[in-house]
């Protein structure tokens, strides 16, 4: 029988007016499967093998496609958030219909033309949906190593704990919480420098370089909040890390690295109420 989600090559049976009906491989002809007209190549006649995707159509009956959907049965799929309804959202896998991601399978709420990250599945009446809740398909192999960069997709925040980040899309990935430094939502694509391999595999991530890199960038963002504050400012030695990390996105300590960097070269001064870009 065939398994709905996934691709076949299926003999053509017979034509009709709408379409040409597809041998299912069972010997009963009513299990046949319609292949639309618009999608029967020019051509074609009884005999033919075609390749084709299964799925279901509007009107929940099984029907064959020779589009490419951009994911199948099983799959991790970041794929866009086309529709809001009544029954969930709707994400454009590249067929007419779109694939239902359930209201109760959204982990978080999600936005019209945002992509997501979420794992195809069948539910229980055959029907190819979507989920948010992919930890237990990621797996803790990765090739990777400290200091290795990497990319990945967003999946889950929670911060006492950090941000999850699906790593190329299938690895196990974490930033934990004390390097969250920057907004970041669900969905988000993201790259980072693995700080730490796990012993059970899974990556800790920073989106930070090493400090000694890192160092030129936090100061070049210093200097540009300088510059946009008309020359000042307001963040010295005693301002709270609260207050630095939603101005500039760095932890304090990473501040006063920069800002010892940018005295020591001269280019800032620094008073008890702030600084000051020093102009040559």
């Amino acid at each position: 029988m065939l398994e709905i989600g996934k691709y076949y090559k299926l003999k053509i049976n017979n034509f009709t007016s709408f379409g040409a009906y597809l041998d299912a491989g069972t010997g009963e002809r009513k299990d046949n499967i319609l292949l639309p007209l618009k999608q029967v190549p020019e051509g074609a006649k009884e005999g033919d093998v075609l390749e084709v995707f299964i799925y279901r159509d509007s009107e929940e009956r099984m029907i064959a496609t020779r589009q490419k959907p951009y994911a199948q049965l099983g799959d991790l799929a970041y794929l866009r958030v086309s529709a809001r309804t009544k029954i969930g959202a709707f994400l454009d896998i590249g067929l007419e219909r779109g694939l239902l991601l359930p209201f109760h399978e959204q982990k978080f709420s999600v936005q019209v033309d945002k992509y997501y990250l979420v794992k195809v599945y069948l539910d229980k009446s055959q029907r190819l949906c979507a989920t948010t809740e992919i930890y237990e398909y990621l797996t803790a192999d990765s090739p990777y190593q400290k200091n290795d960069k990497v990319t990945g997709t967003v999946y889950r925040i929670n911060l006492p704990i950090g941000i999850f980040v699906a790593v190329d899309n299938k690895y196990c990935g974490l930033i934990p919480s004390s390097e969250c430094y920057t907004d970041i939502k669900e969905g988000d694509q993201v790259e980072g420098r693995v700080i730490r391999v796990r012993d059970d595999g899974k990556l800790d991530l920073s989106l930070r370089d090493l400090s000694y890199l890192q160092l030129d960038k936090d100061g070049m963002k210093i200097l540009e909040q300088i510059r946009q504050g008309d020359g000042f400012l307001p963040l010295h030695d005693k301002s709270s890390p609260l207050e630095i990390e939603s101005r500039l996105q760095m932890s304090k300590a990473a501040f006063k690295r920069a800002v010892g960097r940018l005295l020591k070269e001269n280019k800032v001064v620094k008073s008890e109420h702030g600084l000051k870009e020093k102009l040559l």
